[in-house]
């Protein structure tokens, strides 16, 4: 083959590929599997398991934090649909003993827990924080420990000023005409990902993804009831992450 010729094809070749659409290498195609829990995303941490964006910045934020004082630890991050499942079934349970019925039982549980397939942590994009360096209280996720004398209300000051920096934003703020759950000055999410996960979740069918799964207290999920969850408890949530 001619010089010439081998050079003509892979200019060909580059041009080509130069010319492709940037989307063809770059654009990340979220699965319905993934945005209800029960896909295999690739996690990262010590400790925690976030995607690799959002576990990088939060490391940069770590190392920030810690030049101030703040050593801050990670509660919990990814859970997937069989983890959230059993956190569901468990509080269910709980709740039934103590005679709640169906419905009462469903509403005391969303006050802070999601139904599985509908939670952010399902995406490895979010994660419930603490500070370690401080004498530790017996329950960690208490809206009282990061305000006045709380053991973490340092650490709350100091993502009050810096979080937005690394990316990262508090989801259920202290509004008090915010619906859905309940105040968590402890779970913060990385805007850069779930922006776009929260966009493709709005776009299933929530109602007929629960009606084919096993839940306790799942004959009370109603068009109605989905729909008023999806409104309050998954959209109102802080402006940012809109």
């Amino acid at each position: 083959m001619k010089k010439q010729t081998l050079k003509k094809i892979v200019l060909t070749i580059c041009f080509t590929i130069a010319s492709l659409p940037q989307f063809a290498f770059y654009q990340t195609v979220i699965s319905n599997e993934e945005l209800i829990g029960k896909g295999q995303p690739k996690l990262f941490g010590n400790g925690y398991n976030l995607r690799e964006e959002p576990h990088l910045a939060f490391k940069k934020m770590q190392t920030a934090a810690l030049k101030d004082g703040i050593s801050i630890g990670a509660v919990s991050s990814y859970r997937g649909f069989a983890h959230q499942k059993r956190i569901w079934e468990r509080k269910f349970k709980s709740n039934k003993a103590k005679g709640l019925s169906d419905q009462d039982n469903i509403k005391k549980i969303i006050e802070y827990s999601t139904i599985p397939g509908t939670s952010r942590h399902h995406w490895g994009t979010d994660i419930d924080i603490y500070q370690t360096n401080v004498k530790q209280p017996r329950s960690v996720l208490l809206p009282s420990n990061f305000h006045n004398n709380g053991p973490y209300c340092k650490l709350k000051e100091w993502m009050d000023v810096n979080a937005a920096t690394y990316g990262f934003y508090l989801v259920y703020t202290d509004n008090a005409n915010r619906k859905g759950f309940k105040y968590e000055p402890w779970h913060f999410s990385y805007k850069a990902l779930s922006f776009d996960y929260l966009k493709a979740y709005q776009k299933l069918n929530i109602t007929e993804i629960l009606k084919k799964e096993a839940l306790s207290g799942s004959d009370s999920f109603t068009e109605t009831f989905i729909n008023q969850y999806l409104n309050q408890n998954i959209l109102d949530i802080n402006p940012e992450l809109l």
